[in-house]
Order: structure tokens, then C-alpha cells, then sequence
């Protein structure tokens, strides 16, 4: 993954309509992926596909990953969507909020986080991540912006946490999230060893209040863009007047030195970020701890399990 770029696309897009947001989608991306070869590759889009449970907000929009799906196969390009879902499977909550019968129409394969493979950080710390995510060509990550109540904010960088395979994200709840737990570092630490790509940030309709699930929406209108999520995050933050410092992912990648912390420093060849800037976006005041409950890790662990065996 390239993490020295400082070039952040930023674009105005009030609505999921066509054909604008095809336009968007395309003026975005074509730069963003210009120095990759589209043609025939293996890309593999990964969404925020956290549960079919108010999937509609809770979810990258089915519109933005049906759009970036349909212009990767105008590149020649072969796509996949896939993710590892804290709750059932990629293929039951992309049916729920309402993406399936499109990325079909299109050929585009669905795809579960099933195989793993082990990968050492630069950190030494093991990551389980999937199979499907290493082998590919380009990694296209689509998250949405959102409020979270564990890390105020989830954006580009926090979507890659779905990279890891199934039981190995509450896992590391579980064993890095404690009170001097190193959760948010060894996420931005994951950064290092994924594959090349970007991230396009669903950020057209966000959800704000309370997340990742249960927020409320938030008009934001717009798209973001940018090889570094870094950056990108930085370039958010700007827009949506939270203080990076209360922020533990923007904490991690400042104290791990990466470029594109700095927002001041940062590139915008489209709109910039004051022109975009919003006052009322509203993050959790107190965060929540990021290690689970061990009774409720174990409940959920039999109900994730559960969800998978039925096809749910």
C-alpha cells in the first residue's frame, strides 16, 4: 500500500443518483488508480458490510460499491466484493441492503473471508488475514463515514480492520483492546502489508450521533479519494471539525510517523476541504473500551458461527 502520497480527492455529491454518481465515481477513481494496469486484474472492492442489521446506514451504500464495481469493468478490470461481516455473511448483507441483484447483473463475483493467511506486521505481531485480500491485485477499499463509539470516528483506515478473517477481528478485541491494549496501532500497523489500491469513502449520506450501527444519517454530500487513508482520514477530520487528538486511530498513525497525518500539508487537486467543511457532525463524547466483554465475546462468537452455518 502506498502510504507517502498527500493527494486527497474531495468532491461534492449531494444524492446516490445516476448518472452523477457515475461521474463522481469515474473522476475520482480514474486518478486514483491511474498508475494501476486495470486491465484483467484481479481487484477486489471491500466494503463495510458490518450486519445486515440497519444495513441501509450501517453499510457502504449498495449504489457506491455498484457504481465502483461498474467502473472497473468499463477498465477491463476483474472485480470482487467481499468483507468479513461482524454478523453473517458478505453475500447476506450485501442481499440485505439491496446490492446483490445488481453486482450479478454485473458478473461480479461475492466473495467470503474463509481462508487465511498469516502475515507478520512490521511490528512482529501475527494478523490472520484473509486469503482473498492477499492474492489480490489492486485492494479497493470502501468504507463509510461514520461515527463509531470505540474509535469517535470510522473512515478509511478502521475499514481495513474487515481484512482480518472472521473470528480473528473479535479476537483482537479481545486481545489487544484492553486499557494498555495496542488495538489502534496494530490497525494502522495492518497498513503496511496490504495490497496496493485506495480508498473511495462513501460520504454522501454519513452517520453520525452514535455508530457503527446505530447512528443516525448525516447529509454530508460527498465522495473522498486517495491512495493513503491516511490522508484521506486527515482530510475528513478537516472537513468534519473533529479534533484529530481525540481521535485513536489518527493518534496511531501520528505517533508511527506516517505521512498524510497532517492535513495542512496535504494536496487537494479537486474541492479542499474548508469548501466542504460541515459544523454539526456530531461523534460520541465519551468512547467506549474496545475490549469486549468476555460473556458477550463468547455470545457473539456462537452467534456469528451460527449466522454463517444457516447462510443468514
Amino acid at each position: 500500500m502506498q502510504l507517502t502520497c498527500t493527494s486527497v480527492a474531495l468532491t461534492a455529491q449531494p444524492t446516490y443518483d445516476q448518472p452523477s454518481l457515475d461521474v463522481a465515481v469515474d473522476r475520482l477513481l480514474g486518478p486514483m488508480l491511474a498508475g494501476s494496469n486495470l486491465r484483467t486484474a484481479r481487484v477486489l472492492l471491500k466494503p463495510n458490510l458490518i450486519t445486515a442489521t440497519n444495513g441501509r446506514l450501517a453499510c457502504t451504500d449498495s449504489r457506491c460499491i455498484v457504481a465502483a464495481a461498474r467502473w472497473l469493468i468499463d477498465q477491463g478490470a476483474r472485480p470482487a466484493v467481499g468483507d468479513s461481516p461482524s454478523f453473517g455473511s458478505a453475500r447476506s448483507v450485501l442481499a440485505a441492503i439491496g446490492a446483490l441483484p445488481a453486482l450479478e447483473r454485473l458478473g461480479v463475483l461475492v466473495v467470503e473471508f474463509g481462508r487465511t493467511t498469516e502475515t507478520l506486521l512490521p511490528c512482529g505481531v501475527k494478523a490472520a488475514l484473509a486469503a482473498e485480500v492477499m492474492e489480490c491485485d489492486v485492494l479497493l477499499n470502501l468504507p463509510r463515514a461514520k461515527a463509531h463509539s470505540q474509535m469517535r470516528l470510522t473512515l478509511a483506515v478502521k475499514n481495513y480492520f474487515g481484512c482480518l478473517s472472521g473470528f480473528h477481528k473479535p479476537w483482537w478485541h479481545m486481545a489487544h483492546g484492553g486499557a494498555n491494549g495496542r488495538f489502534a496501532a496494530l490497525l494502522v500497523d495492518l497498513l503496511a502489508v496490504l495490497p496496493p489500491g485506495g480508498s473511495l469513502v462513501d460520504g454522501v449520506v454519513a452517520m453520525h450521533v452514535d455508530g457503527p450501527i446505530h447512528g443516525e444519517p448525516y447529509p454530508l454530500g460527498l465522495l473522498a479519494a486517495g491512495v493513503n487513508p491516511v490522508a484521506v482520514d486527515a482530510a475528513l477530520l478537516r472537513i468534519l471539525c473533529v479534533d484529530p487528538q481525540l481521535c485513536p486511530l489518527w493518534r496511531a498513525a501520528h505517533g508511527a510517523g506516517l505521512a498524510g497525518v497532517d492535513a495542512e500539508a496535504l494536496q487537494f487537486p479537486l474541492a479542499t476541504p474548508a469548501e466542504l467543511a460541515v459544523a454539526d457532525f456530531l461523534v460520541p463524547e465519551q468512547l467506549g473500551p474496545v475490549r469486549f466483554n468476555p460473556f458477550r465475546f463468547v455470545k457473539n462468537s456462537i452467534k456469528r458461527t451460527w449466522l454463517r452455518v444457516v447462510g443468514a
